[in-house]
């Protein structure tokens, strides 16, 4: 059996990587539908050899569709989502329109795919994509021994914010090694060789992107006693996102245990090797791939049976476009 897909956002960085996806996942793809705002209209995609026209969104658009993927932002996901959904098809939306939304469940497939059984609203929410990595690498240490406690520092690439926000920082870099004033339009700072709290600012002088971490780990594991302490950084790298990440569970853990556990764990490359330096996960060589990576796994020294880890994975793939395809593969090809 094949379906039709239309990717919403087919031309920005997260929907060109979905359609890559597609491709190369062999998703059973009838037919793609790319859709973008009316400045593209007339660009097409390139899918399995084929250029395919980008169409305008519009209510039309979605008859006959199956699964809809959506990487368009929060308000495009709001109007559209639910006219998608109508139309019957089932949306899988990146953005954080849905992601608290009782009615959306929030999935990463390797956490809470039964959380699939029920879709009251025919949206299926992506979370963020540093909860999507941070949260492959926790659950199975989870499932062993239940987390209480996570502290978690981000350092996050610019491909995060889009293409145009790594088009700038290569700008940036190439202004300052060549002596002139970089120019920050994108960006609400330099980032070029610097680092940048790069988000809204939420409650308690927390940023959007860090309550989302929190928010959405809590609704994805079922717990909300959970704490969550995090600090979001955007850093000058292009693509692919790390975390230091401290862990304490409701018993103790070794660094022996968790790499026994993450070794056997879905969609986890384990980097289990003593330290050594340049030895660790790193975004320039995760970029591209499709697992999250766990290296630097540690006892920690103050908090016995506490953990240290570190955690780096591709932000438009794993943690955005692949997800949402995994998630269409559950729903349409798994079952």
């Amino acid at each position: 059996m094949s379906f039709t897909v239309a990717v919403v956002g087919a031309t920005g960085a997260v929907g060109r990587e979905m359609v890559r996806t597609l491709e190369q996942r062999n998703f059973p793809v009838k037919k793609l539908v790319p859709l973008a705002s009316p400045r593209s209209a007339g660009t097409t995609i390139t899918f399995r050899g084929e250029e395919v026209p980008v169409q305008v969104v519009c209510a039309e658009a979605f008859q006959g569709v199956d699964v809809a993927l959506f990487s368009a932002g929060a308000s495009p996901a709001k109007e559209w989502a639910p006219v998608a959904a109508k139309a019957g098809a089932i949306v899988i939306d990146n953005s954080s329109a849905w992601r608290m939304d009782p009615e959306c469940p929030l999935v990463v497939p390797e956490v809470n795919a039964h959380h699939l059984k029920s879709i009251p609203k025919g949206i299926v929410a992506n979370p963020n994509c540093s909860t999507i990595q941070m949260l492959v690498a926790l659950k199975p240490l989870h499932d062993a021994a239940k987390i209480e406690h996570i502290v978690v520092s981000t350092y996050q690439a610019a491909s995060g914010k889009g293409h145009e926000a790594v088009t700038e920082l290569v700008a940036q870099a190439k202004a300052i090694v060549e002596g002139r004033e970089p120019e920050a339009k994108v960006f609400p700072g330099v980032l070029a060789f610097n680092t940048l709290c790069d988000w809204k600012a939420g409650e308690n002088d927390y940023s959007e992107e860090e309550l989302k971490m929190v928010n959405e780990t809590r609704k994805m594991l079922g717990d909300d006693t959970i704490g969550v302490s995090p600090t979001t950084v955007r850093v000058p790298v292009v693509n692919g996102h790390s975390e230091a990440v401290w862990v304490r569970f409701s018993r103790p853990m070794s660094a022996k245990e968790a790499k026994e556990v993450l070794a056997k764990a879905p969609g986890v490359v384990l980097h289990g090797d003593a330290y050594a330096p340049g030895k660790h996960p790193q975004p320039r060589t995760v970029t591209g791939g499709d697992a999250v990576h766990v290296g630097r796994i540690r006892e920690d020294l103050a908090v016995p049976g506490a953990l240290n880890l570190w955690i780096v994975g591709d932000n438009l793939r794993k943690g955005a476009a692949q997800n949402a395809v995994e998630i269409a593969e559950v729903l349409f090809v798994k079952k």
